[in-house]
């Protein structure tokens, strides 16, 4: 079968390159990601170990900023013109989440115009994006009052030039909640769908997300899922039963397999052979955070964040400290660990069941160092972060599955 061409920008550690894999209806020309941590993983699982990119040999195989390839390599992106199906990926959401301060002159906000640049360069056939949900939002308290970014990229993306340097893409966005495609987290996206004006296909961008829709029953079906699925059904299996030396940190412990539970269970670790799960480290709580877990566990209500009096009684500054609720999808995971409290065990998640809840198969192993803190958080992404930041590969499948229908009509 000759497979779709696609390029992954702003790639992290790969989630959605691993929804496209596991469609099995594309191939990748290469990635761009800037941090050497993500890239590791990404290259280990998709490049070095399932040869899932036909990387050009005038690119190094390695980590990259977006603005110097566009700089270095302007000729070879122009030359690649009508051989790329796909430009997939959005911008560092940072500089947008309304969980953060939401600078509108923050730099990470820029990238959105190195990515309009790179599209108009390269002018795939169809493009995928995605970002948070405050990128749909005004930046109100900020210099620029009222830019709404998501516009600005429509806006520019649709715009074509004479004569026909650049055709220009009918596109449409709106926001999607993960949870309801399989996906154990309340997480909301932007993605934007554009379709290059001079391809001719039967579907327009706006049949993109009914396809979607239309199709997340019979792909769940297929999968041995559930539409929507809880916490106890992506984790269940990696309770603190058993446990073993951790193979890659020494002095921590690491968790052994519990039996299969559920059918999410069971399709996330297809494929997978070890003993011991990947990245399934424990932290080392202390005697007095333990016992403070174990009361909240008891007393907090699940899925929300803490009381005052909660707070109080600890002496809590920190705004988001979570104990889960095992009968529902999580909220949307963050960065930081101890943002949340695992349903029934007083400690924090391990990596590995971060990546359960992002829906990363147990085969796909993440690089580099666990934790990160200080200084050091600006210039590493250790693998809480490389999780926490991607695009669930659950959601990356379904979205490669009518990607791939839409370009083949």
């Amino acid at each position: 079968m000759v497979k779709n061409t696609y390029i992954d920008l702003f790639a992290g550690c790969g989630g959605l390159s691993l929804g496209f894999f596991n469609s099995a209806f594309w191939k990748a020309k290469f990635a761009i990601e800037k941090s050497p941590d993500a890239f590791e993983t990404l290259r280990y699982n998709l490049i070095d170990q399932n040869n899932h990119f036909d990387w050009p040999d005038w690119l190094p195989k390695t980590n990259h900023d977006i603005n110097e390839i566009i700089k270095k390599y302007h000729k070879q992106l122009k030359s690649l013109r009508n051989s790329i199906d796909l430009v997939a990926g959005g911008p560092p959401c940072q500089g947008f989440s309304t969980a953060g301060r939401r600078l509108e002159d923050d730099n990470r906000n820029k990238l959105i115009q190195s990515y309009v640049k790179f599209i108009r360069l390269v002018q795939p056939k169809l493009i995928f994006f995605e970002n948070v949900k405050g990128f749909t939002q005004k930046f109100d308290k900020n210099k620029v009052k009222g830019r709404i970014y998501s516009e600005y990229v429509k806006s520019s993306l649709r715009r074509s030039s004479a004569p026909q340097e650049y055709i220009g893409y009918e596109v449409y966005g709106k926001l999607i909640d993960f949870s309801e495609f399989g996906v154990p987290q309340k997480r909301t996206r932007f993605i934007l769908v554009g379709i290059r004006k001079d391809v001719v296909t039967k579907y327009n961008p706006k049949d993109f997300f009914n396809l979607l829709i239309s199709n997340k029953e019979t792909f769940a079906e297929s999968k041995g899922i559930k539409v929507s699925n809880n916490l106890e059904d992506a984790i269940s299996d990696l309770l603190r039963v058993q446990e073993t030396e951790c193979p890659d940190s020494r002095g921590f412990k690491s968790g052994l397999y519990n039996e299969i539970a559920s059918g999410y269970q069971k399709l996330l670790r297809q494929g997978y052979t070890e003993n011991i799960p990947d990245s399934h480290r424990f932290a080392k709580h202390n005697d007095q955070t333990i016992e403070k877990f174990e009361y909240l566990l008891e007393h907090a209500e699940k899925g929300k964040s803490l009381s005052k009096d909660i707070k109080d009684k600890y002496n809590l500054k920190k705004r988001t400290i979570i104990p889960l609720a095992g009968k529902q999808p999580t909220p949307t995971i963050t960065t930081l660990p101890d943002d949340y409290i695992h349903y029934c065990e007083p400690r924090i998640f391990t990596v590995r069941e971060y990546a359960r809840i992002q829906s990363f198969n147990d085969w796909y192993k993440f690089r580099n160092k666990y934790t990160t803190g200080g200084e050091r958080r600006t210039q590493e992404v250790p693998r809480y972060s490389q999780i926490g930041n991607a695009i669930p590969p659950i959601f990356g499948e379904q979205a490669g599955l009518v990607l791939n229908k839409i370009l083949s009509s």
